[in-house]
């Protein structure tokens, strides 16, 4: 009989990525999404798989899975700026009652299960790179709390489980991922400067372009994601690419990689933004045999031409979504 697992936030940029490798690696899927964030057009090629099903659901509400699981997987968040400030409180209700709700469920289903935190919960850095056992230099009060703190507060009931009721646990860090299906202009670097240059814009960087950041393919964060998962460390580890750049070498990577010559403009940096993002992989490589395999000019073209495949439709649904009845005031 085919293991089965259950994956929130399916429908969510490394959510769907993740329902295709467990289909590929033989796993029933069933995928749980609300849809606030997530697009149904990203995992809509599985529908007519018997294996996979799906459900339109909010995780912080009783969360309801007949038959077995043997794995869970939570990835339900808002995972990008423009996302989690406009919906604060349903980013910290995900990662709090959202949570609470999975480990119960896994405890019920005496199931395994991930969480997906981020490199986030270190905040802005005071050490470089970061280490797993580097406990942060986070801002609870700031207007990036409701994610960090989120994150971080899921990390703690995990562990709590973990201990007081013996549940099998695994906590991925997930540094900086990019690749297709991502939402353009959601916040973040990489779809931000993609969406740019394919509407002929210049490029925006905020602060002066000295800050760092880390970048992983999905397919690398997806392997390391499953090893994981297969693996009897239960402590949080390091997923990410150590290969480290500058936000203004990459915007200028960004224009020779489209050809366009757009400039570079500066604006202000944001509250709190992270000035360095680096990983410390040495767990990831110890426990795991992992590494990230891609580089970022390979995976970059992939991404790029993904998103020049899109039709004008497809390109403005990606660029646009509402978040209007969503808000909880």
């Amino acid at each position: 009989m085919s293991k089965r697992v259950l994956i929130t936030g399916a429908a969510g940029f490394l959510g769907s990525h993740l329902c295709d490798r467990f289909i590929k690696e033989g796993f029933d899927v069933v995928g749980i999404d609300n849809l606030i964030t997530g697009d149904l057009a990203n995992i809509e090629h599985l529908f007519k798989l018997e294996q996979f099903d799906f459900y339109n659901h909010d995780v912080t509400k009783f969360v309801h899975v007949p038959g077995k699981l043997d794995y869970i997987l939570h990835f339900a968040s808002p995972a990008s700026p423009i996302d989690y400030l406009k919906i604060p409180i349903q980013t910290l209700k995900v990662g709090s009652l959202g949570t609470h709700n999975l480990l119960g469920l896994a405890k019920e289903k005496n199931a395994r299960i991930l969480i997906a935190s981020t490199s986030e919960v270190y905040g802005d850095p005071l050490v470089h790179p970061q280490t797993e056992d580097y406990y942060g230099n986070v801002n609870t009060i700031g207007p990036r709390g409701v994610y960090d703190e989120a994150k971080r507060f899921q990390e703690s009931i995990t562990m709590a489980y973990h201990r007081f009721h013996g549940l099998q646990t695994r906590i991925v860090r997930i540094f900086n991922t990019y690749g297709p299906r991502m939402r353009l202009n959601d916040g973040r670097v990489i779809p931000a400067f993609i969406g740019q240059a394919l509407r002929g814009e210049d490029l925006t960087v905020f602060g002066d372009g000295s800050q760092t950041r880390s970048f992983c393919y999905v397919d690398d964060q997806v392997e390391g994601i499953y090893r994981l998962l297969m693996s009897d460390y239960a402590l949080p580890v390091n997923i990410g690419n150590p290969d480290e750049i500058t936000i203004g070498d990459f915007a200028e990577e960004i224009i020779k990689l489209t050809g366009t010559n757009q400039k570079v403009v500066y604006k202000d940096l944001p509250v709190d933004d992270p000035m360095q993002r680096k990983p410390d992989i040495s767990k990831a490589k110890e426990i795991l045999n992992w590494e990230a395999t891609t580089s970022r000019q390979e995976g970059m073209k992939k991404t790029y031409d993904y998103f020049k495949g899109l039709s004008q439709e497809q390109l403005y649904k990606s660029e646009h979504k509402d978040f209007s009845k969503h808000i909880v005031k």
